[in-house]
Parts: C-alpha cells; sequence; structure tokens
C-alpha cells in the first residue's frame, strides 16, 4: 500500500539577471536524505515530471524538479528581444534553483540529474561545483555529437540549419517545427555547437567545462532505454567518455523492464515507477558503503 505523501511545493526562484521560475520539491513521507535535482529534457515542463518525483517520493527520495527559462512557470519566454544561453541556465538559473531548495532542505545528500539535454546540463553543473553533488544520475541521454548518431550527416545538417532559423526568426520555432519548444537562439547555439564538436562550451563562461568535467569523480548511474534513437549507446558512451574518473553504472532498460511499455526517449515518463526503483537502488547502494 502506497505511503501518503505531502503535497508537491512550488517554490520560487530568482535569478541574478531577474528570471524567475518555480522550482518543484516533492518530499517523502518520512526524513529527506536523498534529495534528486532533476532538469528536464529540452522544451519540457517540470510539471511533466510529477509522476517521477511522486514515484521516487514513495521509496524515499526527495525530488526538486527545476523549470527550464522559457517554459512553464518561467516568466522568459524566447523572442527576438529576449535571448539566452548556457551560460544564463548555468550561471543563473541552476544555482538559483538550487539554493531555493537547500532552503528548504539543507541535510540532504543532493543528486543531481536529468533526461536529455537535462542530464547533459546536470553533467556541466555538477563539474562546475563538485562540492555541491553526491553523484550524478543520466536517463535516456547521451552527447548530441553528430558522428555517434545513425544518419550522421542529417544529423550535422540539423546542427547547421537548427542555429540559422532561430537567427532569422530570433528564436527557434521548436512548437512548430515539432522539436522541443521554443527555443532562444544562443541556446540552440551552444547545443547545435556541442553537437557538431562533440564538445561543450558556453559563450560567455570563461570556465573550461570539458576540463571540469574530466576532473568530476562521483557515482553516477546511466540508464539508456533500448529503443532510444535519440539517445543510442554511441552517443552516451561519448557523454560517459568525457567523465573517466566516475564510478559508472550503466543500465539498458527493456520494453520487459518497463513493465511493457515502449524504452523509447519518453514513453517512460507516463510510466516512471521502473525508472524511479533503479535510482532508490543505486542512491541507496551508495548511501551504504558511505558516499557524502
Amino acid at each position: 500500500m502506497e505511503s501518503t505523501l505531502p503535497p508537491p511545493e512550488a517554490l520560487p526562484a530568482t535569478s541574478a539577471d531577474g528570471a524567475t521560475a518555480e522550482v518543484f520539491l516533492q518530499r517523502p513521507a518520512g526524513e529527506v536524505r536523498e534529495l534528486v535535482y532533476w532538469l528536464p529534457a529540452l522544451g519540457v515542463s517540470a510539471r511533466q515530471y510529477l509522476a517521477l518525483a511522486h514515484a521516487l517520493a514513495q521509496h524515499g527520495v526527495a525530488v526538486a524538479i527545476h523549470e527550464w527559462r522559457g517554459i512553464g512557470s518561467s516568466n522568459r519566454r524566447a523572442s527576438r528581444r529576449d535571448n539566452w544561453g548556457y551560460r544564463e541556465v548555468l550561471q543563473y538559473d541552476l544555482p538559483a534553483g538550487v539554493s531555493a531548495v537547500r532552503a528548504r532542505v539543507p541535510q540532504a545528500r543532493y543528486w543531481f540529474g536529468g533526461h536529455s539535454l537535462g542530464a547533459q546540463m546536470a553533467s556541466m553543473y555538477a563539474a562546475l561545483h563538485p562540492h555541491e553533488v553526491s553523484g550524478l544520475l543520466v536517463v535516456a541521454s547521451g552527447s548530441p555529437f553528430w558522428r555517434r548518431f545513425r544518419y550522421a550527416r542529417l544529423i550535422w545538417l540539423a546542427y547547421v540549419i537548427a542555429p540559422w532559423l532561430a537567427r532569422v526568426v530570433g528564436y527557434l520555432p521548436g512548437r512548430r517545427i515539432g522539436f522541443g519548444g521554443n527555443e532562444a537562439r544562443g541556446l540552440i547555439a551552444d547545443w547545435a555547437r556541442s553537437g557538431r564538436s562533440g564538445r561543450y562550451a558556453a559563450a560567455g563562461m570563461p570556465d573550461d567545462v570539458e576540463q571540469c568535467l574530466r576532473a568530476l569523480q562521483v557515482p553516477l548511474l546511466a540508464l539508456r532505454m533500448q529503443d532510444d534513437w535519440l539517445g543510442p549507446q554511441a552517443s552516451l558512451e561519448w557523454l560517459l567518455g568525457k567523465m573517466p574518473l566516475n564510478t559508472i553504472r550503466l543500465d539498458v532498460m527493456t520494453e520487459a523492464d518497463l513493465d511493457g511499455c515502449r524504452a523509447d526517449h519518453f514513453t517512460w515518463m507516463k510510466h516512471p515507477e521502473p525508472v524511479a526503483r533503479r535510482i532508490a537502488a543505486m542512491l541507496g547502494a551508495s548511501s551504504a558503503v558511505g558516499v557524502p
């Protein structure tokens, strides 16, 4: 029988440049010892991960779901006048969200994780702030490097067209073209650059993100969906290879593992309990061996 959980809280977070958004905090029924700070996939709102947060809370894990700038509760919308990139997410938005959650839950071990681009951004944030992180969770994700995909030349062409279209329109009209949300042209430029080069960098940031990733040393759980063409094995391997000092556990989830749901990029979100079980088991195992 399921335990009674407290309702999720919407915590206001204000970034250094005035952008605001809500971070959803789902607590378990008892004491909070482990907290997952979760970043959504590109164009996906925080609310769409409330089922995952509920499932993890049933296993005793608190979850804070970050809201992307430009979507959902955010007070910003991508336009010709309102633009941002990875720098604003990493330097302004994530610190504001984490600070809002730590004010409410200061005592837990914090794991950073996410889905697709969210997992990539979580990895970059962890690399830039290693003292804040107990571990990483990478779900249905991988590097966007074009050489790691089937139909690689078409993928490369998309990394040329997307930033060009975003410059012409003033933002990427993702809702119209069926990719992500309406995304800021700076963010798409950073994303496409990493797709073409295989390296992470943020325009305007002095930090060497690749060097920081190489120095990161934490436990990492990677869950790849077997039928996920957006996160194939080669793409995930390229991402994980950037963090050679991490202790990595890689699991491939099949349709059988997901209780009959297709093991692709998004379908698992509708029935997230199997993913929650894997994550909770990883956190429990790390706690047992004394990961700080």
